[in-house]
């Protein structure tokens, strides 16, 4: 699981690169962990050039809308601003998994409001929630 907290006020984009390089997916048989996901999905934070370029180059499809400034922006240079970005709306719709993940974890009220001064501890208490929410769902498979 990849897990990266950072400080309140700072940007959650900032971190992508980190992010990705935690990234190791096992395989079923023989070989090393799969660290390059097949497709990034993401909210508007992540729109800016730098994140694109970063996952261009690493060969990740993106799949991140666009803010509306930079809509306008792009328009307003007419066929100087270039085509905009590929988009796949249908993979998009499935982000909302994500978004429920980040809600079932602001149950905990800890969690939600920060109370932990420090960076581990407040990381720590999100990996035991994790790892208790996995621990329930294979419960309810089984």
């Amino acid at each position: 699981m990849a897990l990266v907290v950072t400080g309140g006020q700072r940007n959650d984009g900032a971190m992508l690169a980190e992010v990705l390089a935690d990234i190791r997916v096992p395989r079923l048989g023989l070989g090393a962990a799969r660290t390059r996901p097949d497709v990034v999905v993401a909210d508007r934070a992540y729109t800016n050039g730098v994140n694109r370029r970063m996952l261009a180059a690493r060969g990740v499809k993106t799949v991140i809308p666009q803010k509306n400034t930079e809509i306008a922006a792009r328009l307003r240079r007419g066929s100087a601003g270039g085509r905009p970005p590929a988009f796949d709306a249908e993979i998009y719709k499935g982000r909302n998994v994500v978004e429920r993940s980040f809600n079932l974890s602001k149950q905990w009220r800890g969690l939600a409001t920060r109370y932990d001064k420090l960076a581990i501890t407040y990381r720590a208490a999100a990996v035991l929630q994790a790892c208790i929410r996995w621990l329930r769902l294979l419960r309810d498979t089984a």
